[in-house]
């Protein structure tokens, strides 16, 4: 090979990021050349090794012995999908997306190329020093291979622990997840069964079978499926197989409900007031209810996770709830036991995390508050509250230590209690696993609780320094939960392909590399499936406070890049921004009092949208110099726009479905190179890095616009532009500058500085501090940019004069009439029907029921009628939109 190295990847690559990358090495361009596998490779190792095949594509054939020693040491060839490749351009790394790899179009390369393939990566756990009590030596594990009996990022979170503590790993995965990212995580993986998880992830005796053929001799359950399944554990004691979790004793006990709020009250640990026994007929929840007094909360005695619970204020609710929660609970856990307590108004969702081993002592650690919640669904985390008092959160830990005690409890566990205004708390449950939000306590601890599990399962103590006195809290963390759901369709679950998935980093959003963690199971190209749950990742940020905890989330939301599914990130980053969450004046009925009619989308502040105008107007500029070539242009070809070029910006879409089309007049005045911009961009693919821009932006009344369209067709240039000058007298103008600035056409994120100074006919307000911006390029619109600016998405159109002038006589897009039919909102199961041809029903009757990811979705009619065909029969597998039942036309009822 002649010519130097010249990969690809997607992502940013870093060794602070990074601890372990095992590498596929494709030679020549030609996916039959030489394969090789380096598995564990350190990072001072892949330095060095990229520095031999540099060295080799350099020395041409000469080189042949560098590849001889890469030949030497390959291993088994492993299939996986390319996540993208390292481009080396004068020695150095760049980031450019390389997805065309990962369709195997190696051919796309023009020439002779040592191509690295990027399989995985390890991120790191949070923190740059090694956890607290993390083990150092690999020589002797505890155990030399465990099983992950689970799917998704949990099991990449096990076995990055696993991996550092010198444990091999095992996955299991379904039919369906043949090439989901956990499988190719672990070292080895299982395929246990079908799609359904009844089938494959809840088929213990696949999984046991799975443990027996590879050797594993413990098995870590994450959260979900068999995590709390006592049966499970006792067939895997009985097969002399380690269940890294809670005994047979903790689990049954903890795990009903109903028993677990009886042995709390005998521990001494305060409970909710409710009917401590199993409710069985509607009669009998509407007896019950109205003897505790509404609201009830409707509860899953085998329940977890927001499912099989709901909140009722009357009979009729209580009477509904109580058919939804069992079909729910039944689907979900296989026990459809419900019971009924009294709904506390105003609660704060608080909990304890706990270590217990099997030598008498329990180590409680500091609380996490989970009242941000949707559906008794929890959405945002953060650790510590800012409710509580050190009195407080001391009581409460003791109580929850009383409790682990009176269960012999060993491993890690949550207890979850309710909490009032005035710091009265009330125990909830106790979940006999790892909680999916943990990753906020091993921030504010610098514990690693996944390796406490496993030294606790393996027998060994607790350290006596961990226990001996309160740890000190370090920090504040909040995490957010990125699901695949649509917040714009009533947070339908949303399935499909990940056509685009670029996780935020900590350079890109300039903070430590400490400050920012991401847990995750899937990769571009990684399929949504409604057989499981929707959530795609956990986003945690930690900071000295929690105002700086929320701000960092907020920016890596703004840099976290999905495509090809919806998802809650617009929600998410409103949320984080919203005046009372940052004001800590929170419960769990929070979603539902400030979107009471649900979520509609985010209002951009006036400075976002007038620093999304800029960014379009420099997106565009860009674009077009980018397509003309200044050493060919004849008179009469299309000028590009160049700095002084006026554009017309429109504005389109926001949270109000009434909102009008926002106008600006810009233009840019400067960039820091003092070149135009056609110049700045020269042979490069993308902008120099470190170009600025000032971008004047003017909002224009509508009085402007009206005098502005009713200018002839024969009027100049120049007179159009003193017509807008006149928005100076009524508006104020803005200057935009844009500093640092990183973008190209084939780049989704737009970056750099931004600040501005308000300037009027009279004077010039002083610069605002800068700030980072981030803007997602979601797409091209046919005159602009679909842009996301925090959360908000929105259409930016940009015209010249005369289009702008045309523009008026554009016809609006035709809308889809769904008043007479009621359709699946989303991909699922058709539990029920309950209308019939013929029948007349009311609006807001329930007509259908959806099941999708294990959560049953009531249909109702969105208007009075006659229903004229059930199109659906109860057990169709439905897709997104399908017909489940037709409207009778008007003259026919």
């Amino acid at each position: 090979m002649t010519a130097p190295l010249d990969a690809e990847v997607e992502g940013w690559w870093s060794k602070e990021a990074f601890s372990v990358v095992p590498l596929h090495f494709f030679c020549n361009c030609s996916l039959k050349g030489f394969q090789g596998r380096i598995a564990g490779l350190p990072v001072a190792e892949l330095e060095r090794m990229v520095a031999e095949v540099q060295n080799h594509s350099a020395a041409g054939p000469g080189g042949s012995s560098h590849l001889g020693e890469l030949q030497a040491r390959r291993g088994e060839a492993l299939e996986a999908q390319t996540l993208g490749v390292l481009k080396f351009k004068n020695g150095k790394p760049t980031m450019i997306i390389g997805n065309q790899l990962a369709e195997g179009k190696m051919e796309t390369l023009a020439k002779p190329h040592a191509v690295m393939r990027v399989l995985r990566w390890q991120p790191a756990l949070g923190a740059a020093k090694a956890p607290r009590f993390a083990s150092t030596a690999a020589s002797s594990p505890l155990f030399d291979k465990i099983l992950i009996a689970n799917r998704g990022e949990i099991v990449g979170r096990v076995v990055r622990t696993a991996r550092r503590m010198g444990i091999e790993t095992v996955a299991v995965y379904s039919e369906a997840d043949a090439h989901a990212l956990h499988v190719r995580m672990a070292d080895e993986a299982v395929c246990v069964g079908p799609a359904p998880s009844a089938q494959s992830y809840l088929n213990m005796d696949r999984i046991i079978q799975a443990c027996k053929d590879t050797g594993a001799q413990a098995v870590h359950p994450g959260y979900g499926f068999l995590s709390e399944n006592h049966i499970f554990q006792e067939r895997l004691q009985a097969e002399g197989i380690k269940f890294i979790g809670p005994g047979t004793r903790a689990i049954t006990a903890m795990g009903d409900k109903i028993e677990s709020k009886k042995l709390a009250a005998e521990a001494g640990v305060h409970t909710v007031p409710g009917h401590l026994g199993v409710v069985h007929s509607d009669d009998e929840v509407k007896r019950i209810a109205n003897e505790i007094g509404y609201p009830v909360m409707i509860k899953a005695s085998a329940g977890g996770g927001g499912k099989g619970m709901r909140i009722a204020w009357n009979d009729e609710e209580a009477v509904e709830g109580f058919k939804l929660s069992t079909e729910e609970a039944r689907s979900s856990f296989g026990d459809d036991r419900i019971f009924i307590e009294k709904f506390i108004v105003e609660p704060r969702h608080i909990e304890i995390q706990l270590v217990a081993d099997a030598h008498g002592n329990v180590l409680t650690l500091p609380e996490r508050e989970c009242s941000i919640q949707r559906r008794n669904q929890k959405v945002i985390e953060e650790s510590p509250s800012v409710l509580l008092t050190p009195e407080t959160r001391a009581a409460m830990q003791a109580q929850a230590a009383a409790l682990a005690r009176a269960v012999d409890y060993q491993s890690a566990g949550t207890v979850e209690f309710l909490c009032d205004r005035e710091q009265n708390f009330f125990f909830l449950e106790m979940n006999t696993r790892l909680q999916v939000e943990h990753p906020v306590t091993e921030y504010v601890t610098g514990l690693d609780l996944v390796e406490l599990m496993i030294r606790v399962a393996a027998g060994e103590a607790l350290p006596e320094d961990l226990i001996r006195e309160p740890l000190p809290i370090l920090g504040h963390a909040v995490e957010a939960r990125v699901y695949a759901e649509d917040p714009f369709r009533g947070f339908l679950p949303s399935t499909g392909r990940l056509e685009q998935y670029i996780e935020p980093t900590a350079a890109v959003c300039g903070m430590p590399d400490d400050a920012l963690r991401l847990d995750a199971g899937v990769v571009a190209g990684s399929e949504i499936s409604m057989f499981y749950d929707p959530m795609i990742a956990k986003l945690v940020t930690h900071a000295d406070d929690r105002p700086e905890a929320l701000r960092r989330l907020r920016t890596a939301l703004d840099a976290y890049v999905i495509r090809g599914v919806g998802h809650n990130i617009p929600f998410l980053r409103d949320l984080a921004a919203h005046p009372r969450h940052e004001s800590g004046k929170i419960s769990t009925a929070f979603i539902a009092e400030e979107y009471p009619s649900g979520f509609h989308g985010v209002a951009l502040p006036e400075r976002s949208e007038r620093e999304m105008v800029a960014t379009a107007v420099v997106m565009n500029a860009l674009d077009t110099a980018r397509d003309s070539d200044p050493s060919d242009r004849v008179a009469n070809a299309p000028r590009p726009a160049f700095i002084g070029d006026v554009q017309y910006v429109t504005v389109r879409g926001g949270p109000d479905a009434d909102e009008q089309d926002v106008v600006y007049r810009a233009y840019i005045v400067d960039a820091a190179t003092g070149e135009d911009i056609a110049a700045s961009i020269g042979d490069e693919e993308d902008v120099p890095e470190g170009a600025g821009y000032s971008v004047v932006v003017q909002r224009l009344p509508q009085a402007t616009l009206d005098a502005l369209n009713a200018l002839d067709e024969t009027d100049d240039r120049d007179e159009a532009m003193k017509l807008a000058d006149v928005v100076a007298s009524a508006d104020a103008t803005h200057v935009v500058k844009l500093g640092g600035v990183s973008w190209g056409p084939s780049t989704p994120l737009f970056l750099g500085s931004s600040s501005e100074m308000r300037v009027t006919q009279s004077e010039a307000a002083d610069e605002t501090e800068p700030r980072r911006a981030i803007v997602q390029h979601l797409d091209h619109a046919a005159e602009g940019y679909v842009l996301s600016s925090e959360g908000a998405e929105r259409q930016v159109l940009v015209r010249s004069m005369r289009q702008q002038q045309l523009a008026r006589w554009m016809l609006p897009k035709p809308e889809i009439d769904f008043s007479k039919v009621i359709v699946s909102p989303m991909p699922g199961k058709l539990v029920d029907v309950s209308v019939e041809e013929g029948e007349m029903v009311q609006q807001g009757q329930a007509v259908a029921v959806v099941e999708a990811m294990k959560m049953q979705n009531v249909l109702r009619a969105p208007k009075a009628g006659r229903i004229g065909r059930v199109a659906g029969v109860p057990g169709d597998t439905l897709v997104v939109d399908q017909v489940i039942v037709e409207f009778a036309d008007e003259e026919d009822k």
